[in-house]
């Protein structure tokens, strides 16, 4: 039987626009030594560590750690485009759960460029050349920023199968804004209206707004996961535990379905997170608070039906009746998520980790979602991968 895993340390440095930050290795250093303080430990306790990060030359994750300690333990690279973070998280647990280690530190950093993404290599295939296709014959649009056409492509599917209206992509940027006004770790914490987000700069006329998309942000984030011996051996904290996990990547429902929403990792979101609830034996209706990859507000609509936060189609009512902020069903994003928050890709995964501890913990002040016990994270990468993560508090 896996052993169980818990969450005994996290930090997180506050999320600034590119050009602002600190060097990734100052970033992830400092990340790093949050989180081990927060756990009560030293470099020296650690046996792996996991460093996550997409756009650096290798052993980045060496250099940030470096900084901390060398004691000569496994620092294991990770890229896995905006999933990264969690895809640390997901080996760092796998290392604990199986008895290899019983100290691991999950790591991600970013040091961004402004501007849309783009390949960086271009005299090879690019891993997102079946993505770019199946993009062209359904929505066109090669004017557009790839991102932009992926996720704004996968919201104007659910306009056309359900009839969801702009506006309701428009009051998910607005709520993100609500909850980011209480995280002083968050890129943007001015509050917005959906008709701001409505009247903000048109990207794509009827699809999105400026305002709907995420920024390119810089920094870092950090989780020491620590097994069950391990922690009463040291009476650290056990408060957060990882009750399930689980990580997909694509079916062929993503090319053969010839739907936006399958393309940018619905089927994967939703698939992730049924393995999640059944080992957990919950549903999602027993969920207190989530995390999920709102990179555009487009995927947190679609995420709210993969992870059965509301039946497909139902989205707009979820969305119209509050059930996604305080004093509804499940609070979503209450960091602020990516829209507000701001998506560092490789620490992303590991932000959300940070803000759920927090929630489970009652330590989140004002953004504290009262009685918070069962959390779940939502992080996507394209091309593919999705890791969903449930938390539970003792």
């Amino acid at each position: 039987m896996a052993r169980k895993v818990y969450v005994s340390g996290v930090g997180m440095i506050p999320f600034t626009k590119p050009g602002a930050s600190a060097p990734y290795h100052e970033m992830g250093a400092s990340a790093g030594r949050q989180a081990l303080a927060d756990a009560g430990l030293s470099y020296a306790d650690l046996q792996q560590a996991y460093v996550g990060y997409v756009y650096g030359d290798s052993t980045a994750g060496q250099k940030a750690v470096y900084q901390i300690g060398m004691t000569g333990i496994p620092v294991v690279n990770v890229n896995n485009n905006c999933s990264t973070g969690s895809t640390a998280l997901f080996l760092a647990r796998q290392a604990i759960a199986s008895g290899v280690a019983d100290c691991v530190l999950a790591l991600g950093f970013e040091q961004m460029n402004p501007g849309a993404l783009g390949s960086v290599f271009k005299d090879r295939p690019s891993p997102f050349d079946d993505f770019d296709r199946e993009t062209d014959a359904l929505v066109g649009m090669p004017e557009v920023p790839l991102a932009l056409r992926y996720f704004g492509g996968a919201g104007l599917s659910h306009m056309k199968k359900y009839g969801t209206p702009l506006e309701t992509f428009a009051k998910i940027r607005a709520k993100a804004s609500r909850h980011a006004a209480n995280n002083p770790l968050a890129l943007f914490r001015n509050v917005i209206s959906a008709e701001d987000v409505l009247n903000a700069p048109v990207m794509w006329p009827g699809v999105m707004t400026r305002l709907m998309a995420c920024p390119p942000t810089c920094g870092a984030a950090a989780a020491v996961l620590v097994s069950e011996d391990f922690a009463k051996a040291r009476g650290l904290n056990t408060k957060v535990h990882i009750a399930a996990q689980a990580m997909t990547t694509d079916f062929c429902s993503t090319f053969e379905a010839h739907d936006m929403m399958q393309l940018v990792g619905y089927d994967m979101a939703k698939a992730a997170a049924q393995q999640v609830y059944q080992e957990a034996g919950i549903g999602p209706e027993d969920l207190d608070v989530v995390e999920l990859h709102d990179c555009f507000a487009h995927n947190e609509l679609i995420t709210y039906e993969a992870l059965g936060l509301c039946p497909e189609g139902g989205a707009q009512k979820f969305v119209d009746e509050g059930g996604n902020t305080y004093g509804g069903k499940v609070v979503t994003n209450p960091s602020g998520g990516l829209l507000s928050k701001g998506h560092p890709l490789g620490a992303t995964g590991l932000a959300q980790c940070y803000e759920l501890t927090h929630q489970l913990r009652g330590s989140a002040e004002q953004r504290q979602v009262e009685g918070a016990r069962t959390a779940l994270q939502h992080n996507l990468g394209l091309g593919g991968a999705c890791v969903v993560t449930l938390y539970q508090s003792a």
